[in-house]
């Protein structure tokens, strides 16, 4: 395998030969807990590793190990940004990375470890944006499985603006329902300059909800209405949170299908704003370039390869040469280059990305 730009991740796929062996993933954010309570959680996570090692081996080879476990966990750094880490334990090897994503906490004890186990640990956030939508007002969720957010309430009262840039023949009109419409359009373009904002911080699901009349000018009108996984009719100025709850319950019961249909609207705005690139070889030069934000692959995509002359490109191994010296799956290493980089991943059910080769890649804005 040749070096990777992450050379630490390769010696860790390496490093599981020798055993006993602990690969172990937790969330990791000091800054957002209270720093005793998260060394208690490490200190159960570490027994609970000595527990399993101890009972597969003697003494003399599962305590150099565990020694070397509790020696980077005593040295973790507490004053991080990042929200998870990874921590690689072998007789020769030991190593812990500090990651961008949130994850589930996962031990392995001497199984070979994939870069793709990372990201099988993601935390399902579950996550999503609702705007509530009239002529009057908008307001704007956060919404996930138990409660709601909300981040920001307008109203067109409020927004002189609106008024004064009507054009003066508007003014004029006899049509009172046409002046309507126009001030109803003027405040739309305003919500969705706000909804533009938020896409670029949380990049989650969005849902509307609006008279059946208001949704129709907000699909004309909006520059992000290709973004909607679904719009839900009716009036719903006064709903309650709890009555929000029910109403969304059945747009988010297949959560996968959810998320993977906003995955695909990403990449297909991305696509129009010229910050996509999609197969192996032109992902592979971006990821090398530093310039990945978000990686979507189908999870049973793997790809042998061999460096083409540079590190920037790569073509597809050719057995018949039996070269000793060859990326085993470059899928993978483009996995290492974007996490190390602060770029996230996601995988999806193999088809999904039949337009895109497999593998794209939506780059960091310029």
């Amino acid at each position: 395998m040749t070096q990777p730009i992450l050379e630490s991740f390769s010696e860790v796929l390496q490093s599981t030969h020798y055993l006993p062996s602990i690969s172990m993933i937790l969330p990791f954010e000091p800054k957002m807990s209270v720093e005793i309570e998260l060394r208690q959680r490490l200190k159960i996570a570490e027994q609970k590793a000595a527990r399993q090692i101890r009972e597969q081996y003697p003494e003399e080879r599962a305590e150099p190990v565990l020694q070397k476990l509790n020696q980077l966990i005593a040295q973790l750094d507490f004053d991080t940004h990042k929200k998870s880490i990874a921590i690689f334990v072998s007789p020769l090897f030991e190593k812990v990375h500090y990651l961008d994503i949130p994850v589930e906490e996962k031990l392995i004890i001497d199984e070979t470890f994939e870069i793709r186990d990372l990201i099988y640990s993601k935390k399902a956030s579950h996550r999503y944006l609702l705007v509530i939508l009239s002529a009057k007002e908008a307001k704007i969720l956060l919404g996930n499985s138990r409660h709601f957010i909300k981040i920001s309430t307008h109203t067109s009262e409020r927004n002189a603006d609106i008024i004064q840039d009507i054009p003066t023949k508007i003014a004029n009109f006899s049509d009172e329902q046409k002046m309507k419409e126009n001030m109803l359009d003027r405040f739309i373009r305003q919500i969705d300059h706000q909804i533009q904002q938020l896409e670029r911080s949380y990049a989650l699901p969005l849902f509307l909800m609006a008279t059946p009349k208001v949704i129709g000018h907000f699909k004309q009108l909006s520059k992000h209405a290709s973004m909607l996984i679904d719009s839900i009719p009716g009036n719903y100025e006064e709903a309650t949170e709890y009555n929000l709850y029910q109403i969304m319950q059945p747009y988010l019961e297949n959560w996968k299908k959810v998320d993977q249909k906003r995955i695909l609207k990403q990449l297909d705005a991305s696509l129009g704003q010229k910050r996509l690139v999609f197969g192996i070889n032109e992902v592979w030069k971006a990821a090398v370039e530093r310039k990945g934000r978000l990686l979507v692959v189908e999870k049973d995509f793997v790809y042998p390869a061999e460096l083409s002359g540079t590190t920037d490109a790569i073509q597809p191994r050719d057995e018949t040469l039996q070269h000793p010296f060859y990326i085993r799956d470059a899928v993978d290493d483009i996995i290492e280059k974007v996490l190390s980089t602060g770029g996230d991943v996601e995988f999806v059910e193999p088809g999904v990305l039949k337009d895109f080769q497999k593998i794209a890649l939506i780059e960091y804005y310029t």
